[in-house]
C-alpha cells in the first residue's frame, strides 16, 4: 500500500510517499514561506516527478501534533481534503514518533524535542533497539528541568532529535547529563517519518477516516491562556 504522508508542524514543510518500508518520492521545503503556500504545490510536484498519482495511495498521513498550532491545522486540513476526495482512511501519526524514525537503527536512548517555548519542550523518549522502537513516555508538554530529573540516572546511550534538539541538548548538559546530538541530516522531522510510522499503525488497524483526523495539541496555544487568565470562557457559546 503507497501511503502519502505531510508534515508541517514546524518551520519547515514536507512530504513523502512509501511504501512496504521503502521510500518511492520525498519533498522537503525550509525557506521561511509558509506552509499554506508551499505544501501543495510541493506535494503535487513530488508525485509528477515520480510519475504517481493520488489515485495509487492507499492511506494519507500527517503529523498532527503536537507543534505548531497554525503549521498542524494547515497540515491536517490538507490531509483531510486529499483523503475526503478519494475517500481513502486516514493516519494522524505523532510528531515525536515520527521524528523517532530517524534514529530507530541506532541502539540508544532516544530523546525527541521540540521548543514549546516558555522553558518547556514537547518531549517523548524512545528506546532503539535492534531497528525498533519501543516507547518510553507518552507525548508532553515538559519543563527542561524535568526532563533532566528524568534523566538524570540514565546511563544508556542518549540523543537528543527534533527542532528543538540544540535546545534540550545543551539543557542536558549543563546540567552533567551526557548526550549527543543527532546528525544534522537526521535531526529535523520529516514526511518520511510520517510514512514509516503511519504504515506500522496502520497494520495495527490505528487508522480514521478523514472526518475524524484532528489535531493534538497538548496544551492550550496562548490566545486561550490569556483568555483564561482574564476569568473569559475558551469557546463562544
Amino acid at each position: 500500500m503507497k501511503i502519502l504522508a505531510l508534515e508541517t508542524s514546524a518551520k519547515s514543510v514536507s512530504a513523502a510517499v512509501v511504501e512496504n518500508g521503502s521510500v518511492l518520492a520525498s519533498a522537503y521545503q525550509h525557506t521561511g514561506l509558509t506552509h499554506s503556500r508551499t505544501l501543495m504545490p510541493l506535494v503535487d510536484g513530488m508525485l509528477k516527478a515520480a510519475e504517481l498519482s493520488l489515485d495509487e495511495m492507499g492511506l494519507i498521513a500527517v503529523a498532527n501534533g503536537p507543534g505548531s498550532f497554525t503549521g498542524l491545522r494547515i497540515g491536517v486540513s490538507a490531509a483531510k481534503g486529499l483523503a475526503w476526495a478519494k475517500e481513502l482512511p486516514c493516519c494522524g501519526v505523532s510528531t515525536l514518533l515520527a521524528m523517532a524514525q530517524n534514529l530507530r537503527h541506532t541502539d540508544a536512548t532516544i530523546v525527541c524535542a521540540m521548543d514549546a517555548r516558555r522553558n518547556q519542550v514537547y518531549n517523548a523518549v524512545f528506546r532503539a533497539e535492534n531497528g525498533q522502537l519501543t516507547r518510553l513516555t507518552e507525548d508532553r508538554a515538559i519543563s527542561l528541568a524535568q526532563l533532566a530529573e528524568e534523566l538524570q540516572n540514565d546511563e544508556t546511550v542518549k540523543f537528543v532529535v527534533g527542532d528543538g534538539a540544540k535546545l534540550c541538548y545543551n539543557y542536558l548538559l549543563e546540567q552533567g547529563i551526557p548526550c549527543r546530538l543527532a546528525p544534522a541530516a537526521l535531526m529535523m522531522q520529516n514526511a518520511t517519518g510520517v510514512a514509516l510510522a503511519a504504515e506500522e499503525l496502520a497494520s495495527e488497524g490505528k487508522t480514521v477516516s478523514s472526518q475524524e483526523l484532528a489535531c493534538v495539541y497538548l496544551r492550550l496555544s496562548q490566545a486561550e491562556r490569556e483568555r483564561l487568565a482574564k476569568g473569559l470562557k475558551i469557546t463562544v457559546d
